[in-house]
């Protein structure tokens, strides 16, 4: 079931209890009202620099599926690294960031009652001239922002902010996953709804330099969400797929140089929308991870595999300048 803000963050107090060999509670920012924004670190400590993955949840306020999410895909790492090669192998060389709620303050509003239930934006005052709170958090990052896909209407659900990253929120996001780009492989961004998965970027003038492998590894992931419930994801851009968007998150790390930025839109395609019945929580939460895992062991699989080759690849080319060939070595 979705959970509030309050019992998320007893629940992550608990999973580093219960994991303290591989979890750790970072502190990154504070929200609009002064409320800590949060990260579980996971992974194993080798004393040395490792490559990082990225996922946040909870962005927009009413997307209660995605906090749920975050909750799920964690568990799932820490009940499977232990009796899973793999997952083993992924954890040693790379640590997972995950923010459960971005939006603490939205996200609790939208708990208040049946009349904020749908609330999106954060909760910092407008304009002095206007009377409605909240910015767009997925509009306010420095990524084309302001150009397409937003309003300049304090009052609209996709206010961008009075400029580029106005809002501490997205401020947390910049400063901390900035100033470690060069170690994070991939960046997911969990939201909720219609079945897609999106890839930098949302203005359509602009294409991600690995557009193509983004989309293979993309639609590969798909196919995993597929095979657990027989749930279609839809593929591709924003502006193909969706609409046109500028100041995503999405956009901003693929232009911070991540390679594998993602935005995943939850189930479902619109029956229920933002306000999903919990019997479809688990199974949204299962398929989704599957597609999560797939993208994760393939940025980690690129990386490392062909760190591997390249060691192997230079100690070759020593060996051949000292003269030593496989003839010498028999």
């Amino acid at each position: 079931m979705c959970t509030s803000a309050l019992q998320i963050s007893k629940w992550m107090a608990q999973i580093k209890q219960d994991y303290s060999d591989v979890v750790s509670i970072v502190d990154y920012g504070y929200s609009y009202e002064h409320r800590t924004i949060s990260l579980l670190k996971i992974g194993l400590n080798t004393g040395e620099r490792k490559k990082a993955i990225w996922m946040d949840c909870g962005i927009h306020a009413r997307e209660w599926i995605a906090p749920a999410f975050c909750q799920y895909f964690v568990r799932q790492i820490l009940q499977t690294y232990k009796t899973d090669p793999k997952m083993e192998e992924m954890m040693k060389n790379m640590d997972f960031y995950v923010t459960p709620v971005l939006n603490v303050d939205g996200y609790i509003y939208s708990w208040k009652d049946n009349n904020t239930r749908l609330w999106r934006k954060n909760r910092s005052p407008g304009p002095s001239d206007c009377s409605c709170p909240g910015t767009d958090l997925n509009r306010n990052f420095d990524a084309n922002w302001g150009t397409i896909g937003v309003s300049t209407d304090c009052c609209s659900n996709i206010y961008c902010g009075s400029k580029p990253v106005s809002e501490p929120e997205a401020q947390a996001v910049t400063e901390f996953v900035g100033s470690r780009k060069d170690d994070f492989l991939c960046f997911l961004t969990i939201h909720s709804y219609g079945q897609l998965l999106l890839v930098p970027y949302g203005h359509p003038n602009f294409t991600a330099s690995n557009y193509d492998e983004l989309m293979e590894v993309g639609l590969a992931a798909a196919d995993a969400i597929k095979k657990v419930h027989g749930k279609n994801y839809t593929v591709g851009t924003s502006p193909d797929v969706l609409y046109p968007n500028s100041g995503s998150s999405r956009d901003w790390a693929r232009m911070q140089g991540i390679p594998f930025s993602y935005t995943f839109e939850l189930r479902d395609k619109g029956t229920f929308g933002f306000e999903l019945p919990e019997d479809q929580i688990q199974p949204t939460c299962e398929e989704a991870y599957r597609g999560a895992l797939h993208i994760i062991t393939y940025a980690h699989d690129k990386t490392f595999n062909s760190a591997v080759a390249a060691t192997a690849a230079t100690l070759w080319t020593m060996l051949l300048a000292l003269g030593v060939t496989g003839t010498t070595l028999m």
